[in-house]
């Protein structure tokens, strides 16, 4: 099973992020996870979504799933850490941590099962090997 790198990326909880009862809102969390990938796309990976895009491609969330641990709040900085752990023909496998940076303590974790599509079609395609290539660091 081969071994692939771990990324991070760092948020700031903002005043739209909490919900009404004080913390943030479970559907932020994934929001974060989304935003520390497109930033790791690009600066770890070297593609960034918008070159996915020009080449007619696109990422679909297949399947999600997180497990909330520990509540953030708002003024709190978080560590986004991700990881592709499986690359299958069409689809990649992301798991994730969300880690409060002020106690170094796990907010969240769970994974995401991205499908490969072609922008044209709306089909799921073959990963082309250039982007296996880069996504096995």
């Amino acid at each position: 099973m081969p071994t692939y790198s771990t990324f991070e990326s760092e948020l700031q909880v903002r005043p739209d992020d909490i919900d009404m009862n004080g913390h943030v809102h479970n559907s932020k969390y994934l929001d974060y996870v989304l935003a520390a990938r497109f930033d790791q796309m690009q600066r770890c990976y070297g593609m960034s979504m918008d070159e996915f895009l020009k080449r007619g491609l696109s990422w679909y969330v297949r399947a999600a799933y997180i497990q909330h641990k520990r509540p953030l709040f708002l003024g709190d900085s978080v560590r986004i850490r991700t990881g592709v752990t499986e690359v299958r023909s069409r689809g990649v496998k992301v798991e994730y941590e969300i880690i409060n940076q002020s106690d170094d303590k796990l907010s969240a974790k769970g994974y995401f099962d991205y499908v490969m599509v072609n922008s044209k079609t709306g089909k799921a395609q073959v990963i082309e090997p250039d982007i296996v290539e880069m996504y096995s660091v």
